[in-house]
């Protein structure tokens, strides 16, 4: 699982890469990225399944901000980022959110 993120010069944008791992999910079918910054909808950012296993989404953020997230594999089980900037208490049982800061 990485983050990778890209400011951009132009405007106060920052390219952030979602990289899920296929270790981490090898029987997945259909991943989402869900967050602060889809309104936490479970089936509006979907992830690209790569032909090595992984799963990658790139989406504009604007900076100078945190926005918290999590995976959703197969619209069953949550996943946390294990390369996330911070975690923080999901308010859900004793789960935890993945935060990205740009």
């Amino acid at each position: 699982m990485s983050l990778k993120k890209q400011y951009l010069k132009s405007r106060p944008i920052c390219k952030v890469t979602f990289r899920l791992d296929k270790d981490a999910v090898p029987e997945a079918e259909q991943v989402h990225l869900v967050g602060d910054f889809n309104k936490w909808q479970t089936r509006q950012t979907p992830m690209k399944r790569l032909k090595n296993g992984e799963f990658t989404v790139t989406l504009d953020l604007p900076v100078n901000q945190s926005y918290q997230f999590r995976y959703l594999i197969d619209q069953q089980a949550w996943e946390n980022d294990w390369a996330a900037d911070q975690y923080v208490p999901s308010g859900v049982a004793n789960s935890e959110n993945s935060v990205v800061v740009v």
